[in-house]
């Protein structure tokens, strides 16, 4: 009987259909609606349409069409309100209750969690604080990109597939439970401009910065002597004594490459390009130069 709704994006939403094909789940699959995401470099929505058409499964763009009333629905890595949170699970990017919220993969590696998450949880009023159906959790050690962390919760989105579908498909009830509000951290949305570097901050934090928000995101982004610039990969090293600390400017190059001052300590720019060309950004035309903020 085709009772699950399935709402899908990313690698991740492609990891839960895959589970549900390679637990013989796909005769419960009333649809996959698939959602498309411009700030990625791939958003996986010609990975999941083709799987499904490959498997004869019926799957529609988000808005293309209304859709049929379903027993449960799933919502992978799906960034719009749903009509009926009725049986409506949600996968979320977190061990919960920390994390609630937005990008919260990106903000834990930025803040240099060394474990990361997937929660199943029933939908709520007020989001990502309904009853917690499972949690699945990894290690990581840094230096880590977005990329990397993505690849290493995959194999947790596919388990959680395999058992919440796989309870759905055995008639078990599906109960969750209560999150502790007490531990409860909250993760806030990010647009254009957050993509920006904040320099005031430490090196080391920039460098995770960096690493969180390249390949599929657009990359992190700053200006070199006003103009926009993207980079892509760059190493904190230790810091040196400067009377006059004046963030964003260049203090040393090592083979044609810059150490910029942060906050505290220096950063090594590794990969950077100019916005508008694709252009490498090295070598330096200029010894004397800053980098700075959007701001």
């Amino acid at each position: 009987m085709k009772i699950v709704g399935l709402y899908l994006m990313s690698e991740k939403g492609l990891a839960v259909l895959q589970a549900a094909l390679e637990n013989n789940c796909d005769n419960l699959i009333a649809f996959v609606c698939v959602g498309r995401d411009k700030n990625v470099v791939n958003d996986y929505s010609e990975e999941i349409t083709q799987l499904c058409n490959l498997h004869n499964i019926t799957w529609c763009l988000r808005g293309e069409r209304s859709l049929d009333d379903v027993a449960y629905s799933i919502a992978v890595s799906w960034r719009w309100l749903l009509p009926n949170t009725n049986k409506l699970i949600v996968f979320h990017d977190s061990p919960l209750p920390r994390y609630r919220g937005f990008n919260p993969l990106v903000n834990q590696l930025i803040q240099g969690e060394n474990e990361i998450g997937v929660t199943a949880l029933f939908a709520s009023e007020e989001y990502d604080k309904g009853d917690v159906l499972e949690i699945k959790r990894t290690n990581i050690t840094y230096p880590i990109t977005i990329h990397e962390a993505i690849q290493k919760t995959l194999p947790l989105y596919n388990s959680l597939g395999k058992t919440i579908l796989g309870e759905i498909m055995h008639g078990l009830k599906i109960q969750g439970t209560p999150q502790d509000e007490s531990q409860a951290t909250y993760s806030l949305w990010r647009d254009e401009q957050d993509y920006y570097i904040d320099w005031t901050q430490d090196a080391e934090i920039i460098e995770r910065f960096i690493n969180a928000t390249g390949f599929p995101y657009l990359g992190a982004k700053a200006k070199l002597d006003g103009i926009e610039v993207l980079i892509y990969s760059a190493k904190a090293e230790g810091d040196v004594l400067i009377h006059n600390r004046d963030i964003g400017k260049v203090i040393f190059t090592r083979n044609g490459k810059p150490l910029v001052v942060c906050g505290k300590g220096l950063l090594l720019i590794q990969n950077a390009e100019y916005s508008s060309n694709g252009n490498s950004i090295f070598p330096l035309n200029k010894f004397r130069s800053r980098f700075s903020s959007f701001y």
